[in-house]
């Protein structure tokens, strides 16, 4: 419909000055007009030059008065002739309508403020502002002066028109010829290609972005953090084995058979291979004997250690399966110091809330050297945080079934004013240690956290299900930018 106004309109020879008056004119949406103008210009049907011009419109303050009246002739209205207290009056207006309409029935002389009692000044007052606002709301004009006033009692404010000024095109013709934008094999085999006219190709368009890939907030801070411990002469332990026996995951550790978190409530257990098949056997030997009796200056738990207990297979509780493997393999070798890490997913059979899953992502740091001690471990902690921007740190007691003596870590987060846990840490027990075959001077110091608590406290996430998980929205992955850890 507005193509064929638009067409028919310039075929007589006339000219469209105003896009505006030509859609007023017909009834027929400006937004409309527009749109096909766009699209006959593109084609070098007409010709369009653009109109711009500035009108007022009306804010929500000034659409309420244009209703309702302005405030000094509400309040006006409110007062009696006999005049009326200051509490009565405030009643029977709204207080934006009360506070603004005192001032401005004040400054045009229409009432007396009076300690007590509010009276009127005149008897018959002119709403004018409402006169006002009616005629900007229809378009008219008004002087400069009453849109200064309006303006600066912010009740109206400016608004861009754009249209078009439209005439033949070098391309015109009164109906739009139907160009063909695809070459089909019907149209090859009919012959018909010849007659087609075919819509010429825009070789400079900008086609629809793609969407590709983006790093996940985590992959961020874990990328950060491996180069801290890079930085800091750490190798990358291989952690591509999500399955463990609990032999490597518990009793490597000199972790009890009968511990809390070897049962169901902790730890998924694999059904299908159920068992693992291959393990050291003088290692798990060596690994039983300090369990039962213990060695190395332990009694050891006596209890009968069972064998088909260190076979079960299950999802990795923790990324320390990973480093007892590595010592175990650097005890088979003549002694070298090493400084280990890993940053990968483990699993725990935990209820899903806030800032517990079912899966997390574990960093975890050691150093094995001659003659460590726990003055070692606190000065390697303070070094690998303060690298993280965490320079305030205070440490706890703790236990852990193989490390002793075992430290919690906290630091001082500036935002929440207040201690917060970032950590554990520790010195490798003999008992796990000297049964690898590690000699008696070697000691290991070990830190280790989860990734996702750093990640959400540097993102601003208060719920971890909105960082990991398959109910992540990803358009947060997109917005959120790089966040720079204090990397020195």
């Amino acid at each position: 419909m507005a193509e064929e106004a638009i067409l028919s309109y310039l075929e007589k020879g006339e000219v469209i000055s105003d896009s505006g008056v030509f859609a007023s004119e017909r009834g027929i949406d400006h937004n409309e007009i527009v749109n096909v103008i766009k699209s006959l210009h593109g084609f070098r049907y007409v010709d369009a030059e653009d109109i711009k011009r500035e009108t007022w419109v009306l804010t929500d303050e000034g659409k309420t008065y244009a209703a309702a009246g302005s405030p000094e002739v509400q309040l006006f209205l409110a007062i009696p002739p006999e005049g009326i207290s200051k509490e009565e009056l405030q009643k029977k207006l709204d207080p934006s309508a009360f506070k603004i309409g005192c001032a401005q029935a004040a400054k045009n002389k229409w009432v007396e403020l009076g300690k007590q009692l509010i009276s009127r000044k005149v008897e018959h007052v002119e709403d004018r502002v409402k006169e006002l606002l009616l005629k900007v709301q229809e378009g008219q004009v008004i002087g400069s002066d009453d849109i200064k006033a309006l303006k600066a009692r912010k009740l109206i404010v400016p608004q861009t028109w754009n249209g078009y000024s439209v005439k033949k095109g070098p391309n015109y013709a009164p109906r739009r010829k139907k160009v063909v934008t695809d070459l089909t094999r019907d149209n090859l085999q009919s012959g018909e290609w010849k007659e087609l006219e075919f819509k010429e190709y825009n070789y400079s368009a900008k086609g629809q972005p793609l969407e590709g890939g983006y790093l996940h907030p985590l992959l961020k801070v874990r990328h950060q953090l491996k180069q801290i411990f890079l930085c800091m002469g750490f190798e990358e332990m291989p952690t591509n084995n999500f399955v463990e026996s609990s032999f490597w995951n518990f009793d490597t550790l000199f972790q009890p058979q009968q511990h809390p978190a070897r049962d169901s409530h902790d730890t998924f257990f694999l059904s299908v291979p159920s068992t693992a098949k291959y393990m050291p056997e003088d290692y798990v030997e060596r690994v039983k004997d300090v369990h039962e009796v213990g060695g190395y200056g332990s009694r050891g738990y006596a209890y009968d250690w069972k064998r088909e207990e260190a076979d079960k297979n299950i999802l990795r509780t923790h990324t320390t399966a990973v480093s007892s493997r590595m010592l175990y393999q650097l005890a088979q070798k003549p002694f070298a110091p090493k400084k280990y890490f890993s940053i990968d997913r483990v699993f725990r059979n935990e209820a899903v809330d806030r800032t517990h899953l079912a899966e997390f992502h574990q960093i975890e740091g050691l150093v094995c050297d001659r003659g460590l001690t726990l003055r070692d471990l606190i000065g390697v902690l303070h070094d690998f945080f303060s690298r993280m921007g965490m320079t305030k740190l205070k440490f706890k007691p703790a236990y852990n079934p193989y490390t002793e003596p075992s430290m919690e870590i906290f630091s001082y987060h500036e935002g929440l004013e207040k201690w917060v846990e970032v950590g554990n840490s520790g010195m490798f027990r003999p008992e796990m240690l000297r049964p690898m075959g590690l000699p008696e001077d070697v000691q290991v110091i070990a830190w280790g956290l989860s990734l996702e608590r750093p990640t959400m406290i540097l993102y601003g996430i208060d719920n971890i299900r909105d960082l990991f998980g398959h109910k992540v929205d990803l358009g947060l992955i997109k917005r959120n930018s790089i966040c720079r850890l204090g990397i020195e």
